[in-house]
């Protein structure tokens, strides 16, 4: 995913120059495979959040279950063990992606997931919880390097940029479908939350089936000629570009580059203390809306945050564009004025809780999503990859993604061992620090 966000040499641009003015002959074949794969991987991603978002859903059932002891405290500690498992299997299956395939890693990620969510379904008990949710949070972290490599096997590196752009939305679209329609079925239904767990699993197993029958690993497995054959790109080439693009840093250069470059180090303290903002609320927005609104139902609760994923797919947009039409594409300048207004809207949200009106907090939580992905996105992305030279972007990326997933840990907790005043308030202290550590950077 790195290689294909780089800015491109001058030689890669001649060489995609090249691609573009290269007539060949389209294979009605090839073409129909590649539009399979593009669709089966993206539904395939996208439904890893039906059982990801399984348990913010169960938690509003949960906790007017009698029979089942487990707290507020618990269950944050259910959280923290999903995300700890599921940082740790980022790392292991991106390396074992390339020595197994695309396909093993996801048929065998996506059925221990189904499997894993059936069993939360009839757990007993906290011990029970926090061994199944280890498994799940590694086989959660199967799906996206395993995706990631089996679209780069069909698309050739001159239009990896605009298909992974499209592609990309898989995540958004899965996190906003997942809560609601697993919420419609537990409560509205069967009013059970072990339902929640059920429900996700029946639909990824259904997934899954797809994938059994439609995913294939590379056009190989399919006997045909692979992409940069088929598209005419000289192999030799392309191999030398890659290989190149990566630098060949030994880990002592890497660790080097991270704790010599205040730069780094500093996108990677701010995004540390915004991530857990985004994370608090997507894996506790239903609680707390249940909690201040139970007369609404479970089903209203857990359906009022998604727009604060709807939010999630417009603020990057708009304030990429506000960046580059009316800001010079400084970037940290847009982030620093987000930050703030995120930092202000989670103080006043408690405020929002104490109206009695879902429609104002759906407001709010769309408020914070537009202050808070917009940042987000621009920090582990955009502004990462523009610190960093052509050689390094990768160590830069790696460097401020994984503090953000440290505090998606904080995130986690947090919102479990204190009551929503109070962590919303410490949530809006972390951002308004990271907005202020951005200001000597506002004119870059």
């Amino acid at each position: 995913m790195t290689k294909s966000t780089l800015t491109p040499t001058g030689d890669e641009q001649e060489q995609a120059t090249m691609y573009e003015q290269h007539s060949f002959v389209k294979n009605p074949l090839y073409e129909r495979w590649r539009i399979k794969i593009f669709l089966i991987t993206w539904l395939g991603y996208a439904s890893y959040y039906l059982t990801r978002k399984a348990f913010p859903v169960a938690k509003l059932g949960l906790m007017d279950d009698t029979s089942i002891n487990i707290s507020q405290q618990m269950m944050a500690n259910i959280d923290a063990t999903y995300l700890i498992s599921y940082a740790i299997g980022q790392f292991v299956f991106g390396m074992l992606v390339d020595r197994f395939g695309s396909r093993t890693i996801i048929l065998a990620g996506m059925l221990t997931s189904v499997v894993a969510a059936a069993l939360m379904g009839a757990s007993f008990g906290f011990a029970f919880f926090i061994g199944v949710m280890i498994i799940q949070g590694l086989a959660q972290a199967t799906g996206w390097s395993a995706f990631c490599k089996n679209i780069s096997s069909f698309f050739s590196v001159n239009e990896r940029g605009r298909v992974m752009g499209l592609w990309c939305s898989n995540f958004a679209v899965g996190s906003l479908v997942s809560t609601p329609f697993i919420a419609y079925i537990a409560y509205s239904v069967f009013d059970s939350w072990r339902v929640a767990f059920w429900t996700a699993a029946a639909a990824l197993f259904v997934v899954w089936i797809l994938q059994v029958l439609f995913q294939r690993n590379s056009p190989g497995d399919i006997s045909l000629p692979d992409i940069n054959t088929y598209h005419g790109i000289d192999k030799d080439y392309t191999a030398e570009a890659e290989e190149n693009s990566e630098g060949k840093l030994t880990f002592r250069q890497e660790l080097k580059i991270i704790t010599s470059d205040r730069t780094v180090m500093l996108l990677g303290l701010v995004y540390f203390l915004l991530k857990p903002a985004r994370y608090a609320i997507l894996f506790w927005g239903p609680f707390i809306v249940y909690e201040h609104f139970q007369d609404a139902g479970k089903f209203a609760a857990a359906t009022v945050p998604i727009t604060f994923e709807i939010a999630g797919v417009l603020s990057p947009l708009v304030l990429g564009y506000i960046s580059d039409k009316y800001l010079g594409s400084r970037r940290y300048k847009i982030c620093i004025i987000s930050l703030l207004g995120l930092s202000l809207s989670l103080f006043a949200f408690p405020i929002f809780l104490g109206t009695n009106s879902l429609l104002l907090v759906g407001v709010a939580f769309f408020f914070i999503g537009m202050m808070q992905f917009g940042p987000d996105a621009m920090l582990s992305s955009t502004a990462a990859i523009e610190t960093g030279s052509h050689n390094r972007a990768g160590t830069v990326l790696g460097f401020v993604n994984g503090a953000g997933s440290i505090g998606a840990i904080m995130g986690g907790i947090i919102p479990g061992y204190f009551n929503a005043n109070t962590a919303f308030t410490i949530l809006a202290g972390a951002n308004l620090i990271a907005a202020l550590l951005l200001i000597p950077m506002r004119k870059k």
